[in-house]
């Protein structure tokens, strides 16, 4: 029979604590983490407050189509020096340019 040889294995005496200095590398990179972390709630918090600010104003425009639309009879309106933008054909929707005895 062969004799097989054991295997020695050093084993490092059990330690109840990191160095002073893995510690504070660990810290860092903890406090960087919520840090981020952080920050992406922040973000997030504006951007939902964006969101709800973006459906306002939304409704708002949809509010002052409506007014146009009842008042001069389109919305469709250039946003430089407000004139009225009508089609060339009759709209299927109905809403075409006034015959002048209309105004």
């Amino acid at each position: 029979m062969a004799k097989t040889k054991e295997k020695e294995i050093e084993l490092k005496p059990k330690v109840d604590k990191i160095s002073d200095k893995h510690l504070e590398e660990l810290q860092k990179i903890v406090n960087t983490i919520n840090a981020i972390q952080f920050n992406i709630g922040k973000i997030e918090s504006q951007k939902h407050g964006a969101l709800h600010d973006l459906a306002r104003t939304q409704d708002k425009i949809g509010l002052m189509q409506d007014t146009l639309l009842k008042e001069y009879g389109s919305y469709d309106v250039n946003l430089e020096d407000g004139a009225i933008n009508w089609p060339e054909e009759p709209s299927k929707n109905g809403v075409d340019k006034p015959q002048e005895n209309e105004k």
